[in-house]
Parts: structure tokens; C-alpha cells; sequence
């Protein structure tokens, strides 16, 4: 009896668990899922802006066409994915970064986004939001993984 109690419990506990990367999906048909695996130390010149809420870094080298971190204080930041996620990549769709927005030049779209949220700045409940990235501050280093 006490293991068919045990057991219970232990299969309820599995059940109720909840995966945190739940809000990270958003199926969105135009952007894959690429490895995200980014150490940034915040000591070092190119990722010092880190240090500054209201500043971002972009990171060219990773994502689809790179990623943007942004810090909204010094324990909380954001990552999101730099190619528009409402149309397919493409050689326009990578967006540029100017404060807190994002915006795609792409001429067929004046989508912007919002870089605290990743939503849509002027359409958010019929356009797809930017794909986020998972962060978090360990020390002197901010780690963007997926």
C-alpha cells in the first residue's frame, strides 16, 4: 500500500511539472529553432553595455541573423532572435536595432517590435512576436541559450 501511495504521489509530481521553455514556443512557420549558446562577460569592452539598463548588444554571429540582448537592469535582461519573424529570411529580413525597437527595412512591411516584450509594436495580436531567447546573469556573464 505504501508504494502504490508513493507511487501516486511521484506520478502526480511528474504531471503537475511545468517545462519552462512552454512560453519560449510559439510555432511560428518562418524561423527555425537554431542553437543558441552565448557567454557574454560583461567586463569585457564589446559586451559593457550590458552593465547599463537601457542599452543593448547585437550579436552577429549567432541565431538566424544574429541576436539582440537587451538590458532592462542590471539583473534583468531580454535576447531576441534579429530576423523578422513574420516573414521568411531573406536578404532584408534582418532587423537593425535603434533603442528599445527593432525594425525590419524590408519596403513591403513597417514591422517594428518592441524589445522588452518582442511584440509587435503597432499590430500585436495578428502579427508573430520575435522569437525570445532564454537569459540570465551569472556573475559578470549574461548566458542566452534556447
Amino acid at each position: 500500500m505504501n508504494r502504490f501511495f508513493f507511487l501516486l504521489i511521484a506520478l502526480l509530481t511528474l504531471i503537475s511539472c511545468k517545462n519552462d521553455d512552454d512560453n519560449l514556443q510559439d510555432n511560428n512557420p518562418n524561423l527555425t529553432n537554431p542553437v543558441i549558446n552565448l557567454n557574454l562577460n560583461v567586463n569585457l569592452p564589446e559586451y559593457s553595455p550590458l552593465n547599463f539598463p537601457g542599452s543593448s548588444v547585437v550579436i552577429n554571429q549567432q541565431g538566424i541573423r544574429g541576436v539582440v540582448v537587451y538590458c532592462v537592469n542590471t539583473n534583468m535582461y531580454t535576447a531576441f532572435e534579429l530576423s523578422d519573424p513574420n516573414h521568411p529570411p531573406n536578404e532584408c529580413s534582418r532587423m537593425s536595432v535603434e533603442g528599445v525597437v527593432a525594425t525590419c527595412p524590408c519596403e513591403s512591411d513597417d514591422n517594428s517590435y518592441d524589445l522588452l516584450t518582442g511584440q509587435h509594436r503597432t499590430n500585436p495580436s495578428s502579427r508573430y512576436p520575435m522569437q525570445p531567447y532564454r537569459v540570465q546573469r551569472s556573475g559578470d556573464n549574461v548566458v542566452v541559450t534556447n
